[in-house]
């Protein structure tokens, strides 16, 4: 299995916090430099949680991106931040007979019966974000689950918030229970804080597809709940953070301010912004979702083609508002030739 070692992919994390994102293109690609020549002409579809979603958008747009390097059609689906729209979607792909489909950022379990009738019409599954378990042969029938480790990017963000008070934070976690991973990464930075001395003011489980809505009351309700022990927060990702500025703001508080955010995972577009322009988001714990797209492309044109799965599982980023002082872009984009690298796989 190819994985960088957490020395490895904390020091990613240093290097983006030190010198920006154009540090990471002196480090080559480390992932498959073998596999199956493309599979020619082939339709897959990509059946997305929620495309409002910055981390799901990312891979759709690198997926699309391998597609037509590959040589490849792509159909979108959009399951709208919804567990029903996501069941209708599954059925929609079923009926259209793809050569593989992906499901990109929702735990597999919630579709399960569904998507046994997708094994069984023998179309390969590969994932984003999709359980507990990454890599090759994850649950539900699904070839390889891409991600970076979960874990890891969940103790960069916890440890990130000790250092920035000292070892004393006050935080309040965000998740949501809809998704296993969620919990399990919202789990593990409590841990960490907690272990380490610091205090979790509260542990909130509030759904990412209603975060518009709920964001701004809650924001407002936990400040006048905890005032100023409230000193950072950490979520699952960054949407829960799309939506604070406001409140917090009508706070009387700078976006420098306390409480300081950070989130593990994913690195939107609007993350980087907010961290960029010191707008309410202290960091993100971001992931390649570019080249997440081009490696789920990479893994199905294996699945279809009988061959094993990489195994690559591809390291984060701890991104700062120093880090990205000297750089342009809003996303964590390596420039590490693995766009040359798959497609010299492919024979493209």
């Amino acid at each position: 299995m190819l994985k960088r070692t957490l020395l490895q992919t904390l020091m990613a994390g240093t290097i983006l916090a030190a010198t920006g994102l154009a540090a990471v293109a002196q480090e080559a690609f480390d992932g498959p430099t073998t596999g199956p020549k493309a599979a020619e002409g082939k339709t897959i579809v990509v059946l997305a949680a929620d495309l409002k979603n910055g981390g799901i958008l990312g891979v759709t747009t690198g997926i699309e991106e391998a597609a037509a390097k590959i040589g490849w059609e792509v159909k979108v689906l959009d399951g709208a931040g919804s567990v029903q729209s996501r069941s209708a979607a599954v059925g929609q792909a079923l009926a259209l007979n793809p050569a593989g489909l992906v499901i990109n950022g929702f735990d597999a379990a919630e579709q399960q019966a569904a998507l046994e009738g997708v094994t069984a019409a023998g179309i390969p599954i590969v994932s984003w974000h999709s359980g507990p378990k990454i890599g090759c042969d994850a649950p539900g029938g699904i070839f390889a689950n891409v991600s970076t480790d979960a874990m890891q990017v969940s103790e960069v963000a916890a440890k990130w918030a000790l250092d920035d008070a000292g070892g004393k934070p006050g935080v309040v976690i965000f998740t949501d229970s809809t998704y296993q991973i969620a919990i399990d990464k919202a789990d593990r930075m409590k841990k960490v804080i907690e272990e380490a001395g610091g205090t979790v003011l509260e542990y909130v489980d509030t759904p990412i597809a209603e975060t518009s809505t709920r964001m701004g009351p809650l924001t407002t309700t936990l400040l006048q709940q905890h005032g100023a022990a409230w000193t950072h927060s950490l979520a699952i990702n960054d949407l829960y953070f799309d939506f604070m500025g406001p409140s917090l703001a009508a706070a009387g508080i700078d976006g420098r301010g306390a409480p300081k955010a950070g989130s593990a995972g994913d690195g939107s577009e609007a993350a980087f912004q907010r961290i960029r322009t010191g707008e309410y988001q202290a960091v993100t714990v971001a992931e390649p979702l570019n080249l997440q797209g081009w490696q789920l492309v990479d893994e199905l044109n294996r699945a279809i083609q009988g061959e094993a799965c990489s195994g690559y599982i591809t390291a984060p980023a701890l991104v700062t508002e120093e880090g990205l002082a000297n750089t342009a872009g809003n996303t964590f984009d390596p420039n590490n030739g693995y766009r040359e690298a798959y497609a010299a796989i492919w024979g493209k």
